[in-house]
């Protein structure tokens, strides 16, 4: 198995199991949607049903699919950011405790190696893909 086949399964592994919490523990989730945005939990279901769609197209056959899910994947990743700094906000302003805040600092510089990886997979899945007509 290829690293890029390494790097794909683990990110498809990664939102497939965030996807199902997303349902499994919506309240989890609720709790870092910006109230401003409204119901809390159609964005829990709408961002879970995201990750479980991009995690399951990185695992396709067919390598222009598994490249659409990889950059959609790095494009879901940013576009979740905003939440993570919302958590972060919000875990300072609620005075949650120290390890918390720490944690939820932690994790916002984590977004940009995912993305990296997600665009490392559709770059590679492109150059191993054979070209039209062969």
């Amino acid at each position: 198995m290829s690293s890029t086949d390494v790097r794909r399964r683990a990110l498809a592994g990664l939102l497939l199991g965030a996807g199902t919490t997303h349902f499994a523990f919506p309240r989890v989730y609720e709790a870092v949607v910006p109230p401003a945005l409204g119901s809390r939990r159609a964005w829990v279901w709408g961002s879970g049903s995201a990750e479980l769609a991009v995690g399951t197209a990185l695992l396709a056959r067919r390598p222009a699919h598994r490249r659409a899910a990889a950059l959609a994947a790095a494009g879901l990743f940013v576009a979740v950011y905003p939440a993570n700094l919302w958590m972060t906000y919000a875990a300072v302003r609620d005075r949650r405790s120290r390890a918390y805040v720490v944690a939820t600092l932690v994790r916002l510089p984590m977004q940009v190696p995912l993305v990296l990886a997600a665009l490392s997979v559709a770059r590679d899945v492109s150059r191993a893909a054979p070209s039209p007509g062969r």
